[in-house]
């Protein structure tokens, strides 16, 4: 978060505005990492980069509610909860 704030802080002014989306790339950025985590923030944040190009539309393109498909597989429901493993899962040595 502290290399997208440095960016509008520094880099940006002298860039002038020229985001094809709304919210900009760094607005967005900052709140895909602070909605859904560094992981799954930095994912959303280089997957809205890439699709700016000059053949995309651009357009109101807000953060997604959910994490992106990739990141709810990868963790099990309980540990994306943060409930306590059941008794199942606990190793009785």
């Amino acid at each position: 978060m502290a290399a997208v704030r440095g960016y509008r802080l520094l880099l940006s002014p002298w860039l002038g505005n020229a985001c094809r989306f709304e919210p900009t790339c760094s607005r967005y950025s900052l709140a895909a990492l602070e909605r859904h985590g560094a992981l799954a923030g930095t994912y959303l944040t280089v997957h809205r980069i890439l699709r700016c190009n000059p053949w995309c539309d651009g357009g109101h393109d807000p953060v997604p509610d959910n994490p992106p498909r990739l990141f709810t597989r990868l963790l099990s429901p309980s540990v994306a909860h943060g409930a306590a493993p059941s008794p199942s899962e606990t190793s009785h040595d």
